[in-house]
């Protein structure tokens, strides 16, 4: 007795234990260039009767669960009133429940109202994921993210301040070589200036069925840092981040090709240090055939 997905299905890597339930498939937005995970689909929304159904097998089957993630790309585009319904229905049925999360686009969060969002909260939706990618706004354009980065600090600050635990993305390479200084400083800037709970670092993997299109949107300027300027990027990044608040930094994340981990203000000046070692010790790199998305 399992689900039947429509595939692909996609989740955060911290939610790799949590059952999962399909209330929207694909992505609403689906433009970015640097991303394939919905292209193959249309974006739909899922009928009350038919998660509702699922919500109620699954409480037979595993009504110890802990953890549920909303899925696909693109839940916090439902009707707030719809999310509260399935939220607050997912709490009623698995009693031992820690955490509800989903993954949220700045503009679903800015088109909501704050008391749509804190009632969500409040009903149960606790955590949501959201992909900064860069905080300069030449390369959000070029790889058309849908947001610029005045938005991005705006949609976490008004996440933040409706209750909601922020999981943000940063993806290091994605201005290539010509844009690599801004892309870090200003994603620095937006990471400074919002302060996510917990920020994940991941290195830009190009799928084959993407590739074209998003050399295409930088007409021919986009060429790739190699894994030292990853490096360079990444102790740039560490170095430029000024936060009071406390802020969970991971960057071993299955594309990267190095490992870093450590809690902003703390241990910033350790994680840096620990990249200027990894500078001087080569042949602890990830393989390049061993990395992906």
């Amino acid at each position: 007795m399992m689900l039947n997905y429509d595939a692909p299905l996609y989740r955060p890597p911290s939610e790799a234990r949590s059952l999962i339930f399909q209330v929207t498939l694909g992505c609403s937005f689906n433009e970015c260039s640097f991303c394939d995970m919905y292209r193959s689909k249309e974006y739909a929304e899922r009928p009350w009767d038919d998660v509702k159904a699922e919500i109620d097998m699954m409480a037979n089957y595993l009504p110890n669960t802990k953890r549920v993630f909303l899925a696909d790309g693109d839940a916090l585009n439902l009707d707030s009133d719809y999310m509260i319904k399935v939220v607050k229905y997912i709490k009623e049925k698995f009693v031992n429940l820690e955490r509800i999360s989903c993954y949220a686009m700045p503009m679903n969060i800015l088109k909501k109202s704050s008391e749509e969002l804190k009632k969500m909260n409040e009903a149960g939706l606790d955590m949501l994921y959201l992909g900064i990618e860069s905080g300069s706004d030449i390369v959000l354009k070029k790889v058309t993210k849908g947001a610029i980065a005045q938005t991005i600090i705006k949609s976490v600050n008004k996440a933040k301040e409706a209750g909601y635990t922020m999981s943000c993305m940063v993806i290091l390479g994605l201005g290539g070589k010509k844009y690599s200084k801004e892309h870090i400083k200003g994603t620095a800037e937006v990471i400074s200036a919002c302060s996510p709970n917990y920020v994940g670092a991941l290195t830009l993997y190009l799928e084959n069925g993407i590739k074209q299109e998003f050399l295409e949107k930088y007409n021919g300027e986009f060429i790739r840092i190699n894994d030292d300027e990853s490096l360079d990027e990444l102790h740039d990044l560490l170095s430029l981040i000024n936060t009071k608040d406390e802020i969970v930094f991971r960057a071993n994340h299955g594309s990267n090709a190095y490992t870093i981990k450590g809690t902003f203000p703390q241990d910033k000046q350790e994680m840096i240090e620990k990249v200027e070692w990894m500078k001087q010790h080569p042949e602890i790199v990830r393989p390049q055939g061993l990395r992906g998305f």
